[in-house]
């Protein structure tokens, strides 16, 4: 089975920004790959992360993964945009060859705890009648 080839950019933003700052770069480079003719496949958050060695004097930072669809054009455009910003300390782009991302969403991640339970009991039920 052969998988269609992707990209991941993980990049670390300085730990100092405020979290409005931190929202505005994760659109500006989902908007940057979509005009570029890509297509964005996930973008997740990973949080503020100490860093394994310091880096233009910071030891933390906050940590972003994005993984995008496209010819590969488009990956040029991003890291010029990550390397002029000051705000991007560190950025790797890595091509993938394997099955594409599901998108995660905070709400299918963070269900109420009686819904989960709903589930399991009605998922027992399924299971039961199918053995019968």
């Amino acid at each position: 089975m052969t998988h269609q080839p992707y990209y991941e950019t993980m990049y670390i933003l300085r730990p100092d920004i405020p979290e409005e700052e931190v929202e505005s770069h994760l659109t500006k480079y989902s908007e940057l790959i979509t005009k570029s003719g890509a297509e964005v496949l996930d973008s997740q958050m990973r949080g503020k992360r100490r860093l394994a060695y310091p880096i233009a004097k910071h030891k933390e930072g906050i940590y972003v993964q994005l993984s995008h669809n496209g010819n590969g054009q488009h990956v040029e455009t991003l890291e010029k945009a990550m390397r002029l910003s000051e705000d991007v300390i560190r950025y790797l782009t890595v091509k993938q060859d394997g099955p594409l991302p599901t998108p995660r969403t905070p709400a299918s991640n963070e269900q109420p705890k009686e819904e989960a339970e709903k589930k399991e009991t009605t998922d027992e039920k399924a299971q039961e009648k199918k053995n019968d």
